[in-house]
């Protein structure tokens, strides 16, 4: 967001958010509307620092922005809604789907089939459900407040922190019918304490809108006879954009899993870091030693960014603004558009860039899938390509194995049958002698 302010705040609720002296704390320039209008007129100009367009007006010299009619807006605020929520969150990373995977906007009207929970024909449940407030502060699950710890059910005292799939399943959510006994959900519920329930329940994600998975930077600022190019991907995307580069995209894509105890580590802003491809700028923490770890499922994004390899910084460079100003969108440039972002985020740059591979890792949550189609066991436990081939510092039964303990296994099977085999014999030679001697 640095440099680029009145693009990027757009979506970020506040008015006027121009440039890094923007005042949190001012509740007059926090914008209520954005979440709580309830006619689906409400929307922001695209490059107007915060602010709804007053009077018409064309964005990007095509679209149509309505005034908005704040009258009536203000007459009709109620409760959040997917709806609200998603005209940023669906649309995070440039477009719809495009950064997280597991939302986008086919969650509006979601069917059973793609949401459990925000099935519109049943639970229909809202993002406010499970992301619960206290005071304005929502309850969020990765990022600087991880979801509580506990792993059991939420009671009234829990009341604004419920946002682990226990709050509302506990720790042992595999239920029989009443009146049966099945071993299958009692070895299910064993695994909770390895094994975070969206490892099972989210078998694919990007099962709505392609999701992007990979973006390399590197490409933009090609043009055709001095027009910008826009290539589009078999899924619908652009698979090159003048402005972004060469992207990939992907739908119904296996996670790949970590353990993870709801922490990430992040590469901030000024932190040198030596040019090993790929860099990871942001990574989930954890480790089967970890008591609070457990085997989750993730997006990972791949990427090529600009990189200054005489400061070792990855660079924040400027992309929205007008000619003149070094934004990339404007001048393509990237000299110029990797001073100006540095200078703005108060940070060195030696003038030299070079593009290096970088990594991030987005834990995934939305989009579960009911139960029958929640993976198998053999999903997991597999001798060969197995969903989680790569997890280690757990014995996994089907997956490993051990000489050893093979062959002792056998041993005690083979021991096993000529013990009932002795036993069974014994039983019917004597039972042959005690009729004779009746």
């Amino acid at each position: 967001m640095v440099s680029n302010w009145c693009r990027c705040t757009s979506c970020h609720a506040g008015y006027g958010w121009k440039d890094k002296n923007f005042d949190l704390s001012q509740e007059e320039k926090i914008d209520c509307l954005v979440c709580h209008d309830t006619t689906g007129t409400y929307k922001k100009f695209p490059t107007d620092c915060g602010y709804p367009p007053l009077k018409d007006k064309v964005f990007a010299g095509k679209k149509l922005f309505k005034a908005v009619n704040l009258s009536f807006i203000a007459q009709n605020v109620g409760r959040s809604s997917r709806e609200s929520c998603g005209k940023c969150h669906f649309f995070s990373g440039g477009g719809d789907g495009v950064k997280r995977g597991d939302t986008d906007s086919t969650l509006v009207k979601a069917s059973r089939k793609l949401d459990v929970h925000m099935d519109a024909k049943g639970l229909n449940f809202s993002c406010a459900t499970c992301h619960t407030t206290l005071a304005h502060q929502i309850a969020g699950r990765h990022y600087d407040t991880p979801a509580p710890g506990k792993r059991n059910l939420a009671l009234p005292k829990d009341e604004g922190y419920r946002l682990k799939c226990e709050s509302c399943h506990g720790a042992r959510p595999h239920k029989p019918e009443k009146g049966l006994f099945d071993w299958r959900l009692i070895k299910l519920n064993d695994h909770t304490d390895k094994v975070a329930c969206q490892t099972c329940h989210i078998p694919f994600y990007a099962r709505g809108k392609p999701t992007n998975t990979y973006w390399d930077w590197s490409t933009a600022g090609r043009f055709n006879n001095g027009k910008p190019i826009v290539e589009k991907s078999p899924l619908g995307p652009p698979s090159y954009h003048t402005k972004k580069g060469t992207l990939k995209w992907g739908r119904n894509l296996v996670p790949e899993y970590f353990w993870y105890n709801g922490t990430f580590s992040y590469l901030l802003p000024g932190e040198k870091v030596e040019a090993n491809e790929p860099i990871t700028l942001i990574k989930p923490n954890g480790s089967p030693e970890d008591k609070e770890s457990r085997i989750y499922p993730f997006k990972v994004h791949l990427g090529k960014q600009p990189y200054d390899p005489q400061n070792k910084l990855i660079i924040i460079p400027k992309l929205f603004g007008p000619k003149g100003s070094g934004a990339f969108w404007a001048d393509f440039d990237w000299i110029k558009a990797s001073r100006a972002g540095m200078a703005e985020a108060g940070l060195p740059f030696s003038g030299k860039v070079s593009f290096v591979e970088t990594v991030q890792y987005h834990a995934l949550s939305h989009m579960v899938a009911p139960k029958e189609d929640a993976l198998t066991c053999a999903s997991c436990h597999t001798r060969k390509d197995g969903r989680l081939a790569k997890i280690k510092g757990v014995y996994l039964p089907g997956r490993d194995f051990s000489p050893w303990l093979d062959r002792i296994g056998w041993l005690a099977c083979i021991f096993a049958f000529i013990g009932v085999t002795i036993h069974g014999g014994l039983r019917i030679v004597l039972a042959r002698k005690s009729r004779k001697e009746d």
